[in-house]
């Protein structure tokens, strides 16, 4: 297995470059909630250990791992609502949320995970396919951008229950879906997703 590494981050340094920020992404494929995004700006010699791809890792080490990285690097994250992956579609409301946390940083460069880069960071930044899985910058954005998304689908749960947000995070699980046809979409559905469009279309069909 490949581990993350710094020589990403070092390439941009040897530019000329001061600060660089990893940035990553999670929310994606869920019916609802929002998609969120994580920038991190680490500074070499103060790098928490254990960084992977957050997919790697489990939720009691990804929140420890979290903590570790606001107590040690620069963080900032931002969100796309419900409403803008509608209107947008989802990959350009990821690419938005990538924006705004990068925006939140400032920083002189940036390295993505994907293949896509934001237009307002083109000339600022460069993409890694699996960036999450090499770079540690990256990394370190994957892991804080799914544990504050996860605590999000967390709250949601409270005031939607039935649906197991706190467990599927808005992820197409079997008790999702069955709860989505039980009980109906809330407002953090996301319309614009084939469930939850073929669902309400039913039932706009069934009620006229």
């Amino acid at each position: 297995m490949a581990f993350p590494h710094f020589d990403h981050e070092r390439a941009v340094f040897a530019r000329g470059f001061a600060r660089v920020a990893g940035i990553d992404e999670v929310g994606r494929g869920p019916l609802a909630g929002p998609v969120t995004a994580a920038a991190v700006v680490l500074r070499e010699g103060h790098i928490p250990e254990g960084l992977r791809d957050s997919k790697q890792l489990t939720a009691a080490r990804r929140a420890v791992l979290a903590v570790e990285i606001f107590a040690v690097a620069e963080v900032s994250i931002a969100h796309a609502s419900v409403q803008e992956i509608d209107q947008l579609n989802i990959l350009q409301a990821a690419l938005l949320a990538m924006e705004r946390a990068a925006a939140g940083l400032l920083a002189g460069y940036h390295l993505i995970d994907g293949n896509k880069i934001p237009a307002g960071l083109r000339g600022r930044a460069e993409s890694l396919v699996k960036g999450d899985a090499i770079c540690l910058s990256i990394a370190a954005a994957s892991i804080v951008a799914k544990v504050t998304r996860d605590l999000i689908m967390v709250d949601l749960a409270q005031q939607h229950p039935g649906y197991g947000w706190e467990r599927n995070a808005g992820y197409p699980t079997v008790e999702h879906l069955a709860a989505l046809r039980n009980l109906g979409a809330t407002p953090w559905h996301r319309r614009s997703f084939g469930p939850v469009h073929n669902m309400l279309w039913q039932d706009k069909s069934i009620s006229a």
